[in-house]
């Protein structure tokens, strides 16, 4: 079992990760958690105080925000990724839940082929509720084909510069392996997820058949989405959650 902490403030519990983001988080007992897509991305700056907004609207403090999905332009160089993440984690902590040294939000970033937004956006958030009967409900942090925490990403892609059939389902391999191990901190897995997403502008349909099927992924369908992980040569990343409940907001 993998470590959690709680964020009481919040009403979540978190996987630690890197500065950046977290491996997950799950409701706390007591919690739900609900998910908010806008109906097209809002800019970082604009869709913090949207979703500012949006949470004393549902009477939630700040510290309910616990995950985020973000869609940038183009990836980032290593030294580009870094910046960002600064500045994104610097809302954070005027917001009270980043503290300088563990970030308890979840996160993905990826950057979409087509329809491409102009700066990085929110597509999605997801915060907690209280809800007295709650069942389990967690949101699992994007993850592209390297390990995280080891200085730059370049030297430990799995399969690096490989795009053949075979690179490829390496790659996935080894992403689905670390989605595995991220639930297993929620004592979750595959049967327990609501939503599986794929961010790949490759071709992943032998993929289903090789590694998403065994695993029972497809009994829900899987969603792709034509979209490239943040940093440069990283070439497919997934997520997942159990969320009982979701919206979509006008922008």
């Amino acid at each position: 079992m993998y470590e959690t902490r709680d964020m009481p403030s919040g009403g979540y519990r978190f996987m630690p990760g890197v500065f950046q983001y977290s491996g997950g988080v799950g409701a706390m007992p007591g919690h739900a958690l609900e998910r908010v897509r806008f109906s097209k991305p809002v800019p970082m700056r604009m869709g913090f105080e949207r979703i500012r907004e949006y949470l004393f609207a549902q009477g939630r403090p700040l510290q309910a925000f616990c995950a985020c999905e973000l869609r940038s332009p183009e990836p980032f160089s290593e030294e580009g990724f870094r910046q960002f993440n600064e500045t994104y984690a610097g809302t954070l902590a005027d917001w009270g839940i980043f503290d300088g040294e563990t970030n308890p939000v979840a996160r993905a970033n990826v950057c979409p082929d087509f329809d491409k937004p102009d700066e990085p956006s929110f597509h999605a958030f997801t915060y907690t509720v209280e809800q007295p009967d709650a069942g389990p409900s967690f949101v699992i942090s994007g993850s592209g084909e390297a390990p995280e925490g080891k200085g730059n990403y370049r030297d430990h892609i799995v399969a690096r510069g490989d795009l053949s059939a075979d690179g490829l389902r390496e790659k996935a391999a080894w992403v689905l392996g670390e989605m595995e191990r991220r639930m297993s901190a929620f004592s979750a897995g595959w049967a327990d997820t609501t939503a599986v997403q794929v961010y790949s502008v490759h071709d992943i349909h032998p993929l289903i058949a090789q590694e998403f099927a065994p695993r029972g992924i497809m009994r829900n369908g899987l969603i792709w989405h034509l979209n490239r992980p943040p940093v440069v040569e990283l070439e497919y990343e997934m997520d997942c959650r159990c969320v009982h409940t979701e919206r979509i907001l006008q922008t």
